[in-house]
């Protein structure tokens, strides 16, 4: 899924860190449901809370949130047209859907580290990455 704001299967704890240690309403992200195997889970923050909305993707490809009662499921056909639509006031969320937070992509940095090979190998040392 390529989708900055996307995050996998990210626990539910990690999420609400995540959303609240800036203190900002609107923050949002995508994450896997723990729950539910193959839903979404669209989080938001508001007022130190985070609030969770499932997505089901339909046999048809497209998409359906669950928002608050009373209000008229929606197809989407795809998610970047749900986020769309949610950034705008009085949709069914708590708040609309104002930043984003992105996924970090975290890349270890490698480090080279030397080691003594024994005496049938013609080099004495060799680079090695642990």
């Amino acid at each position: 899924m390529d989708l900055p704001y996307y995050h996998g299967p990210l626990t539910k704890r990690d999420c609400e860190i995540l959303l609240l240690r800036e203190g900002v309403d609107g923050n949002y992200l995508l994450r896997d449901s723990e729950s539910v195997p193959g839903a979404l889970c669209l989080c938001v923050s508001f007022k130190n809370l985070v609030y969770t909305y499932r997505i089901f993707k339909e046999t048809r490809g497209c998409y359906v949130i669950q928002t608050v009662e009373g209000t008229r499921n929606q197809i989407f056909p795809n998610l970047k047209e749900l986020i769309s639509k949610y950034e705008k006031p009085n949709q069914g969320l708590v708040i609309p859907l104002l930043t984003p937070v992105k996924k970090m992509n975290i890349c270890p940095t490698w480090r080279r580290t030397k080691i003594k090979l024994n005496d049938n190998i013609n080099s004495d040392y060799v680079d090695v990455l642990p």
